[in-house]
């Protein structure tokens, strides 16, 4: 794994140096947008809104837009004069019983690896973490933008686990919890029961993503159908470089290499057999 950001927690006047690893990664098939004849890839462009003019990514700036239309252009100087103290600290202000932590807080999670000069202070946080029962509250600042956040242990290691503020979440709002919704206790004791007898211990490997699993097969079968598109790539006039020009080298090739490696014989013969069908 690559750290992604490099700080100290910082624990009363203890100082633990660390360093952030996403702790998840979303497993997904990806798609690409292309020309439905032959599957050349759609290209965006940045255009000014005034001038029509194509401007290049070095000139593009961030831009507030007012009510009334006009425009608060910021620039990286303004934002970089911004407070933000816990740009490189993980600062711990509270402890709280992990239970009082809303779930519908969570936003992002990462794994904290000590600096070997941390070692020790991060193991003794850890353990009396752990002892307690409680997590860390804590401000911490990722790409520009500060957020609570808790410290929790897993497996030997703290995961620091990014917050939404409360004024990020909804309100639920609707019409049903105005009513007076009656219901009776024989319904109440067996739906009880119901989900008394289909409790388990949770194990998340028992849980699989069936829609990503038929997705891949179908683009096996379509690719042991032959049903590929190997679009004409080029390098525009004027427009491209060597650099370009390898990567469309790289691409074509990799289009024309065989897929499906590692699926046996029974599965290209089911996936072929989902495609047809």
């Amino acid at each position: 794994m690559r750290s992604m950001w490099k700080g100290a927690i910082s624990f009363g006047l203890v100082m633990i140096p660390v360093r952030l690893y996403a702790a998840t990664e979303q497993r997904d098939v990806t798609f690409r947008q292309v020309h439905r004849e032959d599957g050349g890839r759609i290209k965006f462009r940045r255009f000014c809104s005034i001038d029509g003019e194509e401007v290049p990514f070095a000139d593009v700036a961030k831009g507030y837009e007012l009510p009334d239309g006009e425009m608060v252009i910021l620039t990286d100087d303004d934002l970089a004069d911004l407070p933000l103290p816990t740009a490189h600290s993980i600062e711990v202000v509270n402890f709280t019983p992990a239970e009082q932590v809303d779930s519908i807080l969570a936003n992002r999670a990462y794994y904290t690896e000590p600096e070997p000069a941390g070692l020790r202070a991060y193991a003794l946080l850890r353990d009396a973490l752990e002892r307690s029962g409680k997590v860390a509250l804590a401000r911490v600042a990722l790409r520009q933008r500060e957020s609570l956040a808790s410290l929790r242990t897993r497996d030997g290691v703290m995961v620091l686990e990014t917050l939404l503020w409360p004024d990020e979440i909804r309100t639920a709002d609707f019409d049903f919890l105005d009513q007076d919704v009656e219901v009776r206790s024989q319904e109440l004791k067996m739906a009880s029961s119901l989900i008394e007898s289909m409790t388990v211990d949770f194990d998340p490997t028992m849980y699989r993503d069936g829609y990503r699993e038929a997705l891949e097969e179908l683009v096996a079968a379509k690719v042991q159908g032959h049903e590929v598109a190997r679009p004409q790539l080029r390098v525009e006039d004027g427009g491209g470089s060597l650099a370009d020009a390898l990567k469309a080298s790289l691409a074509a090739a990799k289009a024309g290499a065989p897929a499906g490696a590692g699926n046996g014989d029974d599965g290209k013969r089911q996936a072929r057999g989902k495609a047809s069908a």
